[in-house]
């Protein structure tokens, strides 16, 4: 059977990966990659190729949009604005579920490590690859019900992208968004991840370092919770090892 082609947005971190093997199961793989001037830019690029190579993807860009640097307004992208950490005494893997960092440090709603409406521009680079190469679906790994809380990885955000893509692009396209992971807990991510033989060793999902993930930044405790509650190791390094991780 001719499969069709989709783009897959991989970050080269674990949802991002899930992503990229359900979209494998049905499709052909066009990978995209966004570098947008984020602290760990080099080792997230390293887990895309890596994760590219796994699937045998066939076609990848890499895109950089360091406006997204320049514009600021996120601890990603501001060496000024502190990355977020959890308490390691009441890690996620010790006590889940535990209450976020931004919850911890007093903030309300929205976490410091939101950059501002980045998944649009992802979405708006993914469209245009999408209506040139032909591609009918984009795949992307975002998480409403166990997540940092961003507003751009909420549910109505690509349904109303979706009505963006039908305006905006020729009349003979036909390019859909799919956010298989977005209700679904991060145990359960693990859990589809280890079902569809996904790669987790080769992801990177910490928010500041480059070799060893520091355990207590917000996405490290999400993975590492997600981990605990499917009741798996996670297979990469850390800084430190929250107690109860193993």
């Amino acid at each position: 059977m001719n499969r069709e082609l989709a783009v897959v947005l991989v970050s080269g971190g674990m949802d991002s990966c899930v992503t990229a093997a359900v979209a494998n199961e049905e499709y052909r793989l066009a990978f995209l990659h966004v570098n947008y001037g984020q602290r760990t830019e080099t080792r997230e690029l390293r887990a895309f190729n890596e994760i590219a190579d796994h699937y045998k993807a066939e076609k990848r860009l890499t895109i950089s949009i360091e406006h997204l640097k320049v514009i600021g307004g996120s601890a990603l992208t501001d060496e000024n604005i502190p990355v977020p950490e959890a308490d390691p005494s009441q890690s996620a893997v010790q006590n889940p579920p535990v209450p976020t960092p931004w919850q911890q440090s007093g903030q309300s709603a929205i976490p410091a490590t939101y950059v501002p409406f980045r998944n649009a521009h992802l979405l708006s680079i993914a469209v245009s690859w999408a209506e040139v190469i032909g591609a009918t679906k984009i795949f992307i790994g975002a998480v409403e019900e166990d997540s940092s809380g961003y507003p751009d990885c909420r549910e109505v955000f690509y349904t109303a992208f979706n009505k963006v893509i039908e305006m905006g692009t020729k009349p003979e396209t036909r390019v859909d968004i799919v956010t298989p992971l977005i209700h679904l807990k991060k145990s359960a991510i693990v859990l589809k991840g280890m079902e569809l033989g996904a790669p987790f060793r080769l992801t990177w999902s910490c928010y500041q370092n480059n070799d060893r993930a520091c355990g207590r930044c917000e996405s490290c405790i999400l993975r590492l919770k997600g981990f605990k509650g499917a009741g798996m190791d996670d297979p990469i390094p850390y800084e430190e090892i929250p107690h109860g991780r193993r």
